[in-house]
């Protein structure tokens, strides 16, 4: 069962902190990390006409500025004991976030990715990071988990699964759920919000149930049903009642509405999360 897993790093205390929980989540797993720093040269942007060269003086200086912080972390990594089952790779890109992330993903073939949910930057006032919205709205080709400023590693014993209903679910789309239930020996707690309060489901949603147990068969899994005027309500609810240690969700791309941002439990709860996100992506 090994994985490839990318960290992004701006060097800051979240970011060490996503580290951290990735290395604890996976602490049984044979593991490549990839710790990647996305630099920028000053005076520059990304869209500029100008870009600045290798050899250039703004380019050097920003990239020495990056790899002097990542000799820095890796000596605070250092200082933890070392897991055998697990290997660093060091990378550090002149590029945005979110093509840095693109590339890395597609050129070491990752499996997840952890971060932070907001970096040396971020305002009280928006908790969860732009970049962090940003890699979950842009890269499809793997799953993200965001774990909270300053969360304090917990096994995830309780994971919380919300759904609708609403769509078909395909075994793929399930898998890294059941693999970090499989790790840590979870409960995965599917729970359907109900909105109208009367409790019903239709024939479509009566078979996406049936058809997303058979993808759980196996594992430790309980089916609920809630009801509250709002989603984010419901799931908070439920968080807190049951002593839940992630929550994971499948972030559906529709042709018109590809914004994880029109996620009511993205919007509604993703910006303050109390415990780390799971985005799954349909495939």
């Amino acid at each position: 069962m090994d994985k490839r897993i990318l960290l992004p790093t701006d060097y800051s205390k979240n970011a060490l902190n996503a580290i951290r929980y990735a290395q604890q989540l996976y602490a049984k797993v044979r593991c490549d990390f990839y710790l990647v720093n996305a630099f920028q040269a000053s005076g520059y942007t990304l869209d500029s006409m100008m870009v600045p060269e290798p050899g250039e003086r703004f380019y050097e200086m920003a990239k020495h500025e990056s790899e002097e912080g990542m000799n820095r972390l890796l000596e605070i990594l250092k200082l933890h004991p070392e897991n055998p089952k697990h290997r660093f790779h060091t990378i550090c890109t002149f590029n945005g976030l979110v093509e840095a992330v693109k590339n890395i993903v597609a050129s070491k073939d990752i499996d997840i990715i952890v971060m932070g949910t907001k970096g040396v930057t971020a305002s009280k006032a928006r908790i969860f990071g732009t970049g962090t919205v940003a890699v979950m709205e842009r890269i499809k080709a793997c799953p993200v988990i965001a774990v909270p400023s300053e969360y304090v590693f917990n096994p995830p014993k309780e994971i919380v699964f919300p759904t609708d209903y609403k769509s078909k679910y395909k075994e793929k789309e399930i898998d890294h759920v059941k693999e970090i239930a499989k790790l840590h020996d979870s409960k995965i707690n599917v729970v359907h919000i109900d909105r109208d309060k009367d409790g019903q489901l239709n024939k479509k949603e009566e078979s996406n149930k049936l058809l997303l147990q058979d993808i759980l068969d196996g594992t430790d899994y309980e089916m609920h049903f809630l009801t509250a005027t709002k989603t984010s309500d419901g799931i908070n609810l439920f968080v807190e009642s049951k002593g839940g240690d992630m929550i994971a969700f499948l972030n559906r791309r529709h042709l018109f509405f590809g914004s994880i941002l029109s996620n009511p439990l993205v919007k509604e709860i993703g910006y303050d999360p109390k415990v780390p996100i799971l985005e799954l992506n349909d495939n």
